[in-house]
């Protein structure tokens, strides 16, 4: 039974891939790591950083201490474990967590600056407030660990941070919810620096 869990979810994982693939939201070169949920203790993980390379059979079993149950990770991606653990143990209502490059929300990143809920459709998506920033700590780090970790004690309801310097922690029920919340925030980061040239967005009226 645990091999037919696995492998739809899998399937589940392949086909949100292929939709945030074709959405456009990507960065130039692609760059992803994709988890989902499996228990208390162990998520399924992309084995590298490429979309372009995501398929069911490099999808690996690993437990939130990045031992390696099913398949097998590359160097760089075993780095990024503690980063999807972290929200895991953090937050017991996430099914599934993606880290993206994506270019507009990314730039809200390197500038250190949060990505404010002025979009409607964030707010369809669950993200009410703003989405916070995790100071820069080098990757693979358990100061970066701990500061994701941090972050999400001081912000409970967020369903996302940006990592400061480096890119984009989004996370949802499902491996879809999750790639649906990425694509609006990268409408979100686009519109919102479109708007500079218009005067700059508008926060929406109180208890929108």
């Amino acid at each position: 039974m645990a091999g037919d869990d696995h492998d739809q979810r899998r399937a589940q994982m392949v086909e949100a891939a292929g939709v945030l693939e074709s959405s456009g939201v990507m960065s130039h070169t692609g760059h992803i790591n994709f988890s989902a949920r499996i228990d208390g203790r162990r998520m399924m993980l992309t084995s590298s950083g490429l979309i372009a390379e995501l398929r069911a059979d490099t999808l690996a079993v690993v437990d939130f201490d990045g031992n390696v149950e099913d398949g097998r990770l590359n160097a760089s991606t075993a780095e990024i474990v503690g980063m999807h653990a972290a929200v895991y143990r953090q937050r017991e209502d996430v099914g599934a967590v993606l880290h993206t490059h994506s270019p507009h929300v990314t730039a809200f990143a390197l500038a250190n600056h949060p990505l404010p809920c002025r979009y409607e459709a964030l707010l369809r998506r669950g993200q009410s407030g703003e989405v916070p920033v995790v100071p820069w700590a080098p990757r693979g780090s358990d100061e970066f660990f701990e500061g994701i970790a941090t972050t999400l004690a001081a912000a409970p309801e967020t369903n996302a941070v940006l990592l400061g310097n480096h890119g984009l922690l989004a996370f949802g029920s499902s491996a879809i919810a999750a790639v649906k919340l990425v694509m609006t925030l990268e409408e979100a980061a686009e519109a919102e620096l479109a708007a500079v040239a218009l005067g700059g967005a508008k926060d929406m009226s109180p208890g929108a």
